[in-house]
């Protein structure tokens, strides 16, 4: 397996294009960001792609979705948690005219436990919904695709639309932490780690929003609750 990366857009969304050597097909994730970059990538690795998949249909991780299938033929594929989403964004981005066109439909929803071959590769899905309804991790042996679930030092946010801190927490909690120590994980933005590095260290796993808020800021839940009363 090889791993191709970029690090585009103003999120500073990563796109990886993982690939296996035997066959010279690949797997694009996350096409958001940067079209010009992504493209030379999937065009330098000179790989088949045979597969898009989104980690979650968020804008910053799905808007280069299009294009990605103009180039390359290959179908989509979204967790059905999140499949609504992305015909919304959809439509937004076309009534802001951000795209001149409307982002394609899935052509396969994604479950907990399914598995995306790409060549001999053997992606397993695993669904971590709290980020987004339908936030997957995508894991071949030893490497995790962890998306916006879990970055280096931190987390996805959970103040979104359909976001749930007691979803993500439970999500990387029962889901990734249980996982051996020596699995690497390449997040949605950010540098990767390692399921040791982040059970140790990852403060933000540990503590509830309204913990840091009074640890980062001094805020205590009811003052903050006061303040967005008044």
């Amino acid at each position: 397996m090889r791993i191709e990366h970029v690090e585009s857009g103003f999120f500073k969304t990563n796109t990886y294009l993982v690939c296996d050597e035997h066959s010279n097909q690949a797997l694009l994730i996350d096409p958001g960001g940067d079209w010009r970059k992504i493209r030379a990538m999937i065009q330098k690795a000179q790989a088949k792609v045979a597969a898009i998949v989104l980690t979650h249909a968020h804008y910053d991780h799905a808007n280069r979705v299009q294009e990605a299938k103009t180039l390359t033929g290959a179908p989509l594929l979204v967790h059905r948690g999140d499949a609504p989403r992305l015909q919304k964004l959809s439509a937004l981005m076309l009534a802001a005219r951000w795209r001149p066109y409307l982002a394609p439909p899935p052509d396969r929803l994604l479950d907990e436990g399914d598995v995306i071959e790409i060549g001999a590769l053997r992606f397993e899905v695993i669904h971590t919904p709290g980020h987004s309804p339908g936030g997957i991790c995508l894991r071949y042996k030893k490497t995790i695709f962890t998306g916006d679930t879990l970055f280096a030092g931190s987390i996805g946010r959970t103040d979104l639309k359909g976001g749930s801190w007691p979803a993500l927490k439970a999500s990387i909690e029962d889901k990734l932490f249980i996982l051996s120590d020596d699995i690497h994980l390449y997040p949605g933005h950010g540098p990767k780690t390692t399921i040791e590095r982040e059970r140790k260290y990852n403060i933000f796993v540990k503590l509830s929003p309204a913990q840091m808020d009074e640890i980062m800021f001094g805020i205590k839940a009811k003052e903050k609750k006061d303040e967005e009363i008044s």
